[in-house]
């Protein structure tokens, strides 16, 4: 895109340019000049810096500056400048860090991008993260948070760490529960849940020690960002995945459902059978209280079709644990020495503690043999009413 073209679609699109900083003094006026090369609508939070930031952008009467009594955070830099931006009228803002990784004349590839998007989208800088000159512990980094942000969203991205994004200000959540550099983590997975697509963008990256100022704690932050996915992973296993199976449920008809959602989703006939026979496997071993856990975890992690691994563990529903422990207990009574009259007690978790060891085993014997028959008759089934081609 030419210049004038940048220029005018920032100003179409209402966008401004969002610069959080913290003590960069020897690269914020280069990040500053060059945004200034394509917009004059710029929000810099200077938060809480201690060196000559505060004289630096004296020098920039034309721009928003917002400054902080003390440092704070990024993710707190971020949010106030967010507040500001809607406030202004912006509908999008596009982040670039001060420390100078990144390139002010990219900003027309987030513009070009945008206007290429026929929805609201979130953008992500694609960093070439395998180019010399960058720090091993950030590819690690990158490929660990990205794993984490595909296990929470089911998207896939090359570059969930990059700063440099470009934000519906209208579409990301109003309220956050973190201040810091896994800000940035936590805003992008809540978008994503809200069905609001998330994409890479390429961008060009300049690790420069001599310049670069990080202020990433790499324990303290790695444990806030470990603690962030720990409670991120919880949600989307207890809330999000079966929140999404219920609504597609709800928005068709049973029949379209069962076509769209189950015989033509992603996976193979036999893909298909083996989740449902890990769903009856989990769903009627001994795990009480984790089988949703267990279920979408290996459902991932074997890359099998985590909606038929849940729907099938449902076998466990309450008013088939009687039935469920009543079956444990017989089978598993051979195995071990004990009361043999035990099925005419009543059937409870009292009994199942007094006899553990035989219901354990019992319980394994019925999830293996269901399992196996569960899986066997689905695929047949599949076969039968979506036949592959071979």
């Amino acid at each position: 895109m030419l210049l004038a073209e940048v220029q005018n679609a920032i100003s179409e699109k209402k966008i401004c340019v969002l610069i959080p900083t913290y003590n960069n003094e020897k690269t914020l006026k280069r990040v500053i000049d060059g945004v200034l090369d394509y917009t004059e609508s710029i929000i810099v939070v200077d938060d809480g810096s201690t060196d000559s930031t505060p004289q630096i952008l004296a020098q920039y009467p034309q721009i928003t500056i917002i400054s902080l009594p003390e440092n704070k955070g990024k993710g707190n830099g971020l949010k106030t400048g967010f507040r500001a931006a809607k406030k202004s009228g912006y509908d999008y803002a596009i982040t670039i860090d001060s420390d100078g990784q990144h390139y002010p004349d990219d900003i027309p590839v987030f513009v070009e991008a945008l206007l290429q998007e026929k929805e609201e989208v979130l953008l992500i800088g694609n960093r070439n993260m395998s180019q010399d000159g960058i720090p091993k512990k950030s590819s690690f980094g990158n490929r660990f948070s990205n794993f984490w942000f595909w296990f929470e969203t089911g998207i896939k991205l090359e570059d969930t760490q990059s700063g440099y994004r470009l934000y519906p200000l209208h579409k990301i959540p109003k309220k956050y529960f973190t201040p810091k550099f896994e800000f940035e983590i936590e805003i992008i997975v809540r978008t994503a849940w809200r069905h609001v697509p998330i994409k890479n963008v390429p961008i060009k990256v300049l690790y420069d020690p001599a310049e670069r100022v990080s202020h990433f704690r790499p324990f303290k932050d790695f444990t806030r960002i470990s603690i962030l996915n720990t409670i991120l992973v919880t949600i989307t296993l207890l809330y999000i995945i079966p929140r999404n199976f219920v609504n597609n449920f709800k928005k068709k008809s049973f029949k379209r459902f069962i076509q769209e959602d189950v015989l033509e989703s992603d996976g193979s006939n036999r893909t298909k059978a083996f989740s449902i026979a890990l769903g009856v496997f989990i769903g009627l071993s001994p795990f009480w209280g984790f089988q949703t856990l267990l279920v979408i975890s290996l459902s991932v992690l074997f890359k099998l079709n985590k909606v038929l691994a849940f729907v099938a563990s449902n076998v466990s529903l309450p008013p088939f644990i009687p039935f469920i422990i009543a079956a444990s207990l017989f089978l598993g009574a051979p195995f071990v020495s004990g009361n043999s009259d035990i099925l005419s007690q009543d059937l409870n978790f009292e009994l199942i503690k007094n006899n553990l060891l035989q219901y354990v085993i019992g319980s394994f014997i019925l999830s293996t043999t269901l399992s196996a028959i569960a899986g066997i008759t689905s695929f047949l089934f599949l076969n039968k009413v979506s036949p592959e081609n071979n």
